[in-house]
């Protein structure tokens, strides 16, 4: 029997809502989100370190690599003759292969690389983010030798958990499959990460998903389940799938479409998200009007994963009154000290940190108070960014030692400590031995002690947010507003790529003023959203007990 519809890799990984309405005819026309300048930049990243990659394996493979043509002009039935014609051949290395349809399994896509054996050929796949960690492991085989064959057990290396790689190749091997050119054997499939050096070969039939099931496995229930909703959408039938607001929604097309229907009916996961908006729907809690209702000092009916029930309604009371923020807690409790810093770094994905902003305020120890930032703007990676680490470590270790030379307390605060301990540690272990940067030991005492303190932590222990816990959302409750009004992580990514002229961008210097008054703005952020929550104004913000 042959499908309706023929869906791509992406499909196992997408909502089942969003399949839903890409299928349904009747939403051809719909309004969508303007498509977001950090992903269509990052999209643009991915396919010039994959052009970065062939031309790589060009040089190194020769003659036995063929490259499938592709382009805005040239049709995709023409690519996928092609693919099949060069399959066919027998040709060692396929590029930029787009793989026979396969009708029967509702499948179309392509892959970035295919490699033959004796028997047939593995998907290999090329992705702009960190395949391994540190570790032993993983089984790898040089660029130079891009063959599972050619494998061996890394001693240096450990599979960094990438489930969208692994649904990916087998998306791949189920078309090759199909096609009856995928290789005899267990299925495999190989990755060529970011930097590009291996190619990491994945068993897709071992047990190392939850549950003991292996990604096929999983790869098969999801796609099953896809191909559902998105038979059911195309002919019109009953949706299989409701909107439900996810982690995704936001950077969705179709966010306008289901952000309409989710506040027309008034959705639980308006408040509260994923599986347990799930299971209070099945419980007939469907509206954030039902759950409200609930005394939350009871037990409730049911146990929530993400947090206790009795938070859900206050949540539920809180979104029926379009309120913010609500006290969790009679009186808040923020750490203070006579001497403050607070610290914002800004880093460019996995690249490396250029930034470490500080805003110094408190008692007076001699030193100028107000903001200064510690940057490189030499594009990353580079060494420059050992310097300004350097730099900014021996400054927030002197204020430190002058405070307690005086007798002053001294703490450190910055908002969700994971992204600055990241760097804080990786910046110690990469540039260990260089003039200045502290011990791994040493940055592990410091994150550990009391002078660091997170205050994305204190929000999300001592208050309740109807809108989400991001210091963009909550400052501005404490009257905070950035000057420009862009501001945000996403946008400072685009920012820096024309600050430093990275990839060959054209170099814009008036960015890097822009930037470094961005970081100038997310530490005095969080030095006014501290200010707020220890001034009278919380005896003014509603408190949980009184919804």
């Amino acid at each position: 029997m042959t499908s309706q519809v023929q869906l791509d890799a992406g499909v196992v990984t997408r909502c089942r809502r969003r399949v839903h309405l890409e299928n349904d005819p009747e939403m051809r026309d719909a309004p969508k989100a303007a498509p977001d300048p950090a992903s269509e930049q990052r999209k643009a990243d991915a396919t010039n370190h994959r052009r970065a990659v062939a031309d790589a394996l060009g040089r190194i493979v020769g003659s036995n690599l063929f490259e499938v043509p592709s382009g805005p002009d040239v049709r995709s039935a023409d690519r996928e003759r092609v693919t099949l014609a060069a399959m066919e051949m027998g040709a060692q290395y396929i590029w930029g292969a787009a793989l026979p349809r396969d009708p029967r399994g509702g499948r179309r896509g392509g892959i970035d690389l295919l490699v033959k054996d004796s028997t047939g050929y593995v998907p290999v796949l090329v992705v702009r983010h960190k395949i391994t960690d540190p570790g032993q492991g993983a089984r790898t085989s040089p660029l130079t030798m891009p063959l599972p064959d050619g494998s061996r057990t890394d001693p240096h290396r450990k599979v960094r958990p990438q489930p969208r790689d692994q649904l990916r190749l087998a998306h791949a091997q189920r078309q090759l499959q199909a096609a009856g050119y995928a290789r005899n054997g267990r299925a495999t499939g190989g990755v060529i990460g970011m930097d590009a050096d291996v190619v990491l070969w994945h068993d897709l039939e071992a047990p190392t998903w939850p549950g003991g099931r292996n990604a096929l496995a999983e790869y098969d229930a999801r796609f099953s389940d896809r191909l559902s909703v998105a038979m059911a959408a195309a002919n019109q039938k009953d949706a299989l799938a409701r909107p439900s607001r996810i982690v995704d929604c936001k950077t969705c097309p179709w966010w306008p479409t289901c952000d309409n229907d989710l506040k027309q009916g008034r959705d639980v996961s308006l408040v509260v998200r994923g599986e347990d908006a799930a299971a209070l729907r099945k419980i007939g809690l469907s509206t954030v009007d039902k759950l409200a209702e609930f005394d939350p000092a009871g037990d409730g009916p049911i146990q929530l994963v993400g947090m206790p029930f009795g938070d859900a309604v206050v949540l539920a009371r809180a979104w029926l009154r379009d309120l913010s923020l609500v006290r969790r807690v009679p009186e808040m409790n923020v750490p203070r000290a006579d001497v403050e810093v607070d610290v914002d770094m800004e880093s460019f994905g996995d690249l490396g940190a250029y930034m470490w902003g500080c805003l110094l305020s408190g008692k007076d120890i001699d030193e100028e108070h107000g903001y200064r930032a510690f940057v490189t703007w030499d594009a990353l990676p580079c060494d420059d960014e050992a310097r300004s680490f350097a730099e900014f470590w021996t400054w927030l270790t002197g204020i430190r030692l002058r405070a307690k030379a005086r007798g002053l307390s001294f703490r450190a605060y910055c908002y969700n400590e994971l992204a600055e301990n990241r760097w804080l540690l990786a910046s110690a272990e990469r540039f260990a031995g260089k003039p200045g940067i502290p011990t791994v030991a040493q940055i592990k005492e410091f994150i550990g002690s009391d002078s660091w303190v997170d205050l994305f932590g204190i929000v999300r222990e001592q208050f309740l947010c109807a809108h989400g816990k991001g210091l963009k959302i909550i400052a501005p409750v404490a009257g905070f507003t950035w000057r420009d009004p862009e501001a945000g992580g996403e946008n400072s990514m685009r920012w820096y790529r024309s600050a430093v002229g990275l990839n060959g961008d054209e170099l814009d210097v008036a960015q890097r003023q822009r930037l470094l008054e961005y970081n100038e703005d997310d530490v005095r952020a969080t030095h006014r959203l501290r200010e707020w929550m220890t001034s009278d104004a919380m005896s003014r913000l509603p408190y949980a007990g009184d919804l």
